[in-house]
């Protein structure tokens, strides 16, 4: 019972806005402790948590390169492009990037895209160019919400796109966890199969959801000039 007491230092360290990596490894430590583990013992787990889950982290490998092609003008070449297609509005640009990210997250290609490798160096910025080819310079509240839109499509389309593939660690935990639990036998393409209806689902509306970005774009751009309109007179 004492053992839960880790959680309450997690949801006290959340609410504190405490850098979550330390929380977390707190409130393991706590854990450890009243679970009557030595201080070797803890240190032991983590480096076995670690060493056994260390695929998990070959992402930050790809950090640098991105940062370096940023610093050697990725973005800027990315609005430059984008102002050149007039055809390619903001939304559009966004519900293209929706499709393929589900379609190849599907096909078990979860690592092409992703915040750090796609949305912020490529995606975002060319979505932001679009913007500024039409409206101009972007007031804060616009690119806030391109940002929260850029991020969606990444976010919608990965994760109902990845259960579709049959050997996906989330399809592979249920079918192993309800095996295990309830003494059911499900097999993995029979959740891949019902994945598909709720994935053309998620697809449809938020491709909607981004295809009507541009009316909402338009608003609110209009409202900001007679805004700036009025604060001149």
């Amino acid at each position: 019972m004492w053992v839960l007491l880790a959680i309450a230092v997690v949801v006290v360290g959340f609410a504190l806005r405490i850098n979550s990596m330390l929380v977390v490894t707190a409130a393991g430590i706590v854990a450890g402790l009243i679970g009557g583990l030595s201080p070797v013992k803890i240190l032991n787990a983590f480096g076995d948590g670690f060493a056994s889950s260390r695929s998990v982290t070959v992402f930050i490998v790809t950090l640098p390169v991105i940062g370096l092609i940023e610093r050697y003008g990725l973005q800027h070449q990315a609005r430059k492009l984008i102002s050149k297609l007039k055809v390619v509005t903001t939304g559009r640009l966004l519900a293209i990037y929706l499709l393929i990210r589900q379609g190849t997250a599907a096909l078990g290609l979860t690592s092409i895209g992703g915040p750090a490798q796609a949305v912020r160096p490529l995606i975002h910025p060319m979505a932001a160019g679009a913007a500024e080819r039409r409206y101009g310079k972007l007031p804060e509240k616009l690119q806030e919400k391109i940002k929260g839109f850029a991020a969606s499509a990444d976010t919608v389309g990965l994760f109902f796109g990845e259960d579709i593939f049959v050997a996906i660690g989330s399809i592979l935990l249920i079918t192993g966890f309800v095996d295990a639990t309830y003494g059911l036998h499900l097999e993995a393409i029979d959740i891949a199969l019902w994945a598909i209806p709720t994935g053309i689902c998620a697809l449809l509306i938020h491709g909607t959801r981004l295809l009507l970005l541009d009316r909402q774009l338009d608003k609110l751009a209009a409202a900001d000039r007679a805004a700036a309109k009025e604060a001149t007179r």
